[in-house]
């Protein structure tokens, strides 16, 4: 069992399944009649699960504010209807926390970065300058653009919308592009120029599918510290939970 630290933010994921048998008469929308209701962490909190699932002890640093998405699910197809997000924004971390945390006593540190206002460019630079010669190596899944705040990290998970969204970033900066892995869903993942295909299988629900890979990737690394078995590990975990409904653990 390895100690690993996760900072970011986290929210409640809420999926409430119905029954969908007709239309509005008022407006071309469906109408759901709620039949059960399900809750978990999410995001940053997701990561957290899955690691623990995966036999890691974990501390993790989070927002107090209370994030909540909810989705409406038809029952019968699984097909997501609409999605609400409640209060989708949250408080900065406490600087003071990061001041006074050993981020050396981890084996790993996993940066949740979801762009909700709990942690800035500077406070990320700041986690991964206070570790040296990447021990212990720092993983950032972020929505943020990419720049030079991230040349500490020692691995950086995006998805293939964030990558475009980032292109021309990583296309200058070799530093980063160097470190980058990109999931590209049913296409596998891609890492330094080379793809890394996956298993196909149906797909059910792909939310948290990322925090999955992520998870997986930091659990397999700190065991092997071997990048490449670590990429492969985290898209097996992740084939796992796209294949079930809602936001789902390994």
């Amino acid at each position: 069992m390895k100690k690993i630290l996760v900072i970011g933010d986290s929210c409640i994921d809420t999926f409430r399944y119905g029954k969908v048998t007709r239309i509005a008469p008022e407006a071309p929308i469906p109408i759901i009649v709620p039949e059960r209701e399900t809750s978990n962490p999410g995001m940053a909190g997701n990561v957290v699960q899955n690691l623990k699932v995966l036999g890691h002890d974990v501390d993790f640093i989070t927002n107090e504010d209370k994030i909540q998405k909810i989705r409406y699910v038809c029952s019968k197809y699984n097909h997501l209807l609409l999605r609400v997000d409640e209060n989708d924004k949250c408080q900065r971390i406490n600087p003071d926390i990061l001041v006074n945390t050993n981020f050396k006593s981890y084996d790993a540190i996993v940066i949740s970065d979801y762009c909700k206002g709990f942690l800035t460019e500077g406070d990320i630079e700041f986690i991964s300058t206070s570790v040296s010669n990447f021990s212990p190596p720092i993983f950032l899944d972020t929505k943020k653009r990419l720049g030079k705040w991230a040349h500490n990290v020692a691995y950086i998970k995006i998805n293939h919308q964030e990558y475009e969204n980032n292109k021309e970033i990583l296309d200058k900066d070799k530093i980063l592009k160097l470190k980058t892995i990109t999931t590209r869903g049913k296409y596998g993942c891609d890492f330094q120029d080379k793809n890394y295909p996956t298993q196909e299988v149906p797909v059910k629900d792909v939310s948290g599918a990322g925090d999955t890979f992520l998870a997986g990737l930091v659990a397999d690394f700190v065991k092997y510290k071997n990048i490449f078995s670590a990429i492969d590990f985290a898209q097996k975990c992740t084939t796992i939970v796209v294949q079930k409904s809602g936001v789902s653990t390994v």
